[in-house]
């Protein structure tokens, strides 16, 4: 990566410090590192590989961790710690809780989203502590003390794919114990994980019943009482013992920022806040539909090359134009699904055993994704 001469260049910040963050900085360094100049405001010191965390309750290894600081470094930007208060578009400034100013020239917005518990009787799944949360159920089950576990998905579904993950491990894991367990997936999608398309989602109806997963769809469920799930229409009851339930998400509520239902940013083409110049934004605190750590990827790759043509590089920017990868974590091996995305459905879509992109990662991105494989590798050959 380039590194920056002080003093020079299109100044833009990088608010937020997850998945489009990093990728947001990695790619300004490719496309126009000398053009720019580049600063990552964010509060925490570490970045997780979060879709990774569903595997921590069955006693897989922790989901890796990576120092963010040395990252921000490699993308030749400079890390402020800090968390952002307030924008003042007019000003061009951004305002952090640390009392800092910080001008921009171009600003991005990776701020992720504000994760709500839906169901006051249900564990949530969170990743940022599912296995303290999770774990204590998956030992019930193997110690057969818990017979029955529905997993549930409130009305706004903004990425399913971690429910069916611990569905499908859950009942793996009580086959393996010989114990056995009434296992019932509700969720108001008309086909399990419809948005890859037809063909991924009857193989993924396929791996649910031959793990003995009851998936009831087209459903809105409400949770009364401890152990009982309403499920609507035809106000089914569907009895047992544990409950778990995805959250909702709303936006960050950025002082400063025009927004969209439930606190999220209004986004054009290129990742560009509708009504401000020079402000991007990417990643969960979007109002596009559909959360995903290769979608934000994505939309901080379109806003990035937006950028840098802004700052004069020989860029041609493309529009944020989304496919989802997904890769669905069972109690056997994965299944790789990857579709095109229009209108909130899936068309051209693939599955398959085998990886479908390269590197095989839970996210995948651009730049991101083969940064980490090479540290990794890194890391491998010098121990």
């Amino acid at each position: 990566m380039s590194s920056q001469a002080p003093g020079s260049g299109l100044r833009v910040v990088i608010a937020g410090g997850g998945v489009a963050a990093l990728e947001a900085a990695l790619a300004l360094a490719q496309l126009a590192g000398e053009q720019t100049r580049r600063t990552v405001l964010a509060p925490n010191a570490e970045v997780v590989n979060r879709p990774m965390t569903v595997r921590e309750p069955f006693a897989y290894a922790k989901a890796e961790r990576h120092e963010l600081a040395p990252i921000v470094a490699d993308a030749g930007a400079e890390l402020v710690v800090d968390a952002l208060e307030r924008v003042d578009p007019d000003a061009r400034e951004v305002h952090t809780k640390g009392g800092a100013t910080l001008p921009y020239d171009a600003l991005v917005l990776a701020l992720g989203g504000h994760v709500v518990p839906r169901y006051e009787h249900a564990i949530t799944i969170d990743d940022r502590h599912l296995d303290e949360t999770f774990q204590g159920l998956v030992r019930d089950v193997e110690d057969g003390y818990t017979k029955s576990v529905a997993f549930i998905a409130p009305g706004r579904v903004s990425w399913p794919l971690p429910l069916y993950e611990l569905a499908l491990m859950t009942a793996g894991r009580a086959y393996d114990m010989g114990v056995e367990l009434r296992t019932t997936l509700i969720t108001p999608e008309d086909t399990p994980l419809g948005i890859f398309g037809s063909g991924a989602s009857a193989a993924v109806a396929e791996r649910l019943a031959r793990a003995h997963v009851e998936t009831v769809c087209s459903s809105y469920a409400e949770v009364p009482a401890a152990g009982r799930v309403l499920v609507n229409p035809g106000e089914r009851v569907v009895e047992a013992e544990r409950i778990v339930a995805l959250p909702e998400l709303y936006g960050p509520q950025i002082q400063g920022i025009p927004l969209s239902e439930h606190g999220f940013i209004r986004t054009g083409t290129h990742s560009e806040v509708l009504e401000l110049d020079g402000v991007y934004a990417a990643g969960d605190c979007v109002d596009f539909p559909i959360k995903h750590g290769g979608l934000a990827s994505q939309e901080a790759d379109a806003a990035a090359e937006a950028i840098a043509a802004r700052a004069g590089a020989n860029v041609d920017p493309k529009p944020f134009d989304p496919e989802i990868r997904g890769m669905l974590l069972t109690d056997g091996k994965p299944l790789y699904l990857r579709a095109e995305i229009t209108g909130g459905h899936g068309f051209s879509s693939e599955v398959s055993e085998q990886p479908l992109w390269s590197p095989p990662s839970k996210i995948s991105s651009k730049y991101l994704a083969p940064y980490l494989e090479s540290r990794e590798q890194a890391g491998a050959s010098r121990a």
